[in-house]
């Protein structure tokens, strides 16, 4: 096996559980209930009249 087969399979297997863990953090984050007002408020700032 090179060098380059041996890293693409490492960072094949790792990379897809970094970005596993990534996505789930940021799901958590998304829909964490006491993060629903401030993303409400956050959804009607181009509604506003200035």
């Amino acid at each position: 096996m090179s060098d380059y087969e041996a890293l693409r399979a490492l960072a094949g297997t790792w990379g897809l559980l970094y970005f596993g863990v990534i996505f789930i953090a940021v799901a958590v984050y998304a829909l964490w209930p006491s993060k629903g007002r401030a993303f409400d408020e956050a959804a009607h700032i181009p509604l506003r009249e200035d």
